[in-house]
């Protein structure tokens, strides 16, 4: 399937969502959980008919001897599941447009719980009674054959880019709410990009993990860049989720995209399920931001807060007497703590967080120091305004990495990368980044770590996009070849040995001592006070440009007296109307 066939298809499922809208009886918020159930099932229909032969194949062998396993056991094998008949797909669809089809719907997700441990209570089931309105019991026949559309051969990455394009668009439609759940797929693949996460026995934590995008980027990744294609992934996800109906989103996509995991419904501040201090290869989050009445007592002593110092007011919150318990500033840098102290001692973390923290002060001031001076945090990156649903200020990635604090040469460094500039619009609201911008970006840190060859695949792979753009017949083609070129044009400006140098305005490589330093600059990690900020060249004089200045200050004098007298004029205008 093509990237355009690809496209095609989900702009047409969309259109499921719009179905719905016009004629269920659901709340503007609740339109995803019967769709996401329901692609879900599609799902498991068309990847137990790929294996069905084989594992029939299998049990038949098997049956009668010592060796005979149930046909459960080999589909758990084969597919990660149990598919019972009563859960087919194409069966349901075929059954009466009527009431009863959600009685039947129900009935498949029950009977895949029931069947399937880890489905346990993770799948919708009463929802699908309000898809069958007494003046439409056709609702839902017509839901479910769109997606009939989806090819039974289709594989099962694709699958899962479906499912988290459903996320990604319930998400702009719930606004900030949807925010809580989603972080926009480009940003995570950005944050994979510098993480660059290796296959074998590695374990992630993600312990604000929402509908498991991290887990889901992280696995596409390492399936790209496997050595043999057949690579079996050992990886394995740990998950930390409080919203109960998003634990249950989570699961689905982890299913749906073949990872491994476990997702536990649990709050992260109190609770720590996967034992985390120390314990993982990498760590990806994009927590909820300036989360407050967190209590100081519930986590002061708690090693995933307190390795670096715990976050605490210049004074008491709760008054003498009063019921009221003492609550950190906010939870910002309890997520920055918790982070760094779940990484082993070749871990690497990214997460997203308010820009307000790289400059926090007080207590959290002396966190930041004693993060940068023992060299973990590795890199800094501002993001452009408007990725989010939640958010519209820029928010910052941060980037750690424990194998920096015994590098002598990286370890009293900090790469910052200002990228506010450096977006696709996908609407007057929405922003994202390309898939040359993810590649252009992350090419950065390939340099600063000294992988030049990085650089050079990365240019011969625009040249060869360029050289195979269709001959130059019309403007549309014309442009394929300049955008290709463009990309070319934006790494050779900018690094133009192939080697990792300072770009003013992009990307700074700043030391701990010096003038200008972090230290000088009372520990901050705005990238924005290291990168600078690029002057055009206007081609103009002094002479020149002094002239262009005063004649501005004659012409805003001029605007500013007429501007004066049609005051006065209108306010005589309105004394002589009323008068």
């Amino acid at each position: 399937m093509t990237d355009l066939e690809l496209k095609t298809l989900k702009d047409n499922l969309w259109h499921a969502a719009d179905v719905l809208r016009a004629g269920a009886h659901l709340a503007a918020n609740k339109y995803g959980q019967p769709i996401l159930g329901l692609i879900f099932l599609r799902y498991a229909d068309i990847l137990y008919k790929q294996h069905k032969a084989e594992i029939e194949a299998e049990y038949n062998k098997s049956k009668g001897t010592r060796a005979e396993k149930t046909i459960k056991e080999i589909s758990i094998k084969h597919c990660g599941f149990y598919l019972p008949p009563e859960a087919y797909y194409t069966t349901i669809n075929d059954a009466p447009d009527d009431a009863n089809k959600a009685t039947l719907v129900k009935k498949a997700m029950e009977a895949i719980e029931r069947e399937n441990e880890k489905m346990d209570g993770v799948l919708p089931k009463e929802v699908y009674g309000q898809l069958v309105p007494e003046e439409e019991p056709e609702l839902l026949s017509n839901i479910m054959r769109i997606f009939m559309d989806i090819p039974e051969n289709i594989s099962v990455d694709l699958f899962g880019e479906i499912y988290e394009f459903f996320l990604g668009e319930f998400a702009l439609q719930e606004g900030k709410d949807g925010g809580t759940f989603y972080t926009p797929a480009t940003v995570v693949r950005y944050m994979v990009e510098v993480l660059q996460p290796q296959n074998g026995e590695k374990k992630i934590l993600d312990p604000a993990c929402g509908s498991g995008g991290m887990f889901v980027q992280a696995a596409r990744f390492m399936h790209r860049h496997n050595k043999e294609e057949n690579e079996v992934m050992k990886f394995r996800c740990y998950g930390v989720e409080k919203e109960p109906d998003t634990v249950k989103l989570a699961k689905m996509n982890l299913l749906l995209n073949n990872v491994r995991g476990e997702i536990v419904e649990a709050n992260s501040f109190y609770s720590d399920p996967h034992n985390a201090v120390g314990n993982f290869d990498y760590v990806m989050a994009n927590p909820p931001f300036n989360v407050d009445e967190v209590v100081y007592d519930k986590v002061k002593d708690d090693p995933r807060f307190n390795i670096y110092g715990v976050p605490k007011n210049k004074s008491k919150t709760a008054k003498k007497g009063s019921d009221k318990k003492e609550t950190v500033p906010n939870a910002n840098y309890l997520w920055i703590n918790y982070f760094a102290s779940s990484l082993n001692a070749t871990g690497k973390a990214a997460l997203v967080m308010a820009n307000s923290a790289s400059d926090a002060g007080g207590s959290e001031l002396e966190i930041r120091k004693k993060m940068i001076e023992e060299g973990i945090i590795s890199q800094m990156v501002t993001l452009p305004s408007n990725m989010f649903s939640s958010v519209t200020l820029p928010a910052t990635l941060w980037f750690f990495d424990k194998q920096k604090t015994q590098d002598p040469q990286k370890k009293d460094k900090i790469l910052f990368i200002d990228a506010r500039s450096i977006f696709t619009q996908v609407d007057r609201a929405h922003r994202k980044f390309s898939d040359e911008q993810i590649k252009n970006l992350g090419i950065i840190t390939r340099l600063y770590d000294g992988d030049t060859q990085a650089f050079k695949a990365l240019i011969a792979e625009y040249e060869a996009a360029k050289k195979s753009a269709p001959q130059a017949s019309d403007d549309k083609e014309i442009k394929t070849k300049a955008y290709w070129q463009t990309q070319i044009d934006w790494l050779t400006e900018r690094f133009p040995n192939g080697t990792y140098n300072d770009v003013i305005g992009l990307c700074k490589a700043a030391s701990i001592e010096g003038e200008d330093g972090i230290r000088d600059q009372d520990y901050s990690l705005n990238a924005g006070r290291y990168v600078g900020v690029v002057i055009e060249d206007d081609g103009m004089t002094e002479q020149e440009f002094k002239d262009k200045m005063l004649g501005l200050n004659t012409e805003l004098t001029t605007l500013s007296k007429e501007a004066a007298d049609l005051e006065k004029q209108i306010a005589a205008n309105l004394k002589e109307l009323f008068e």
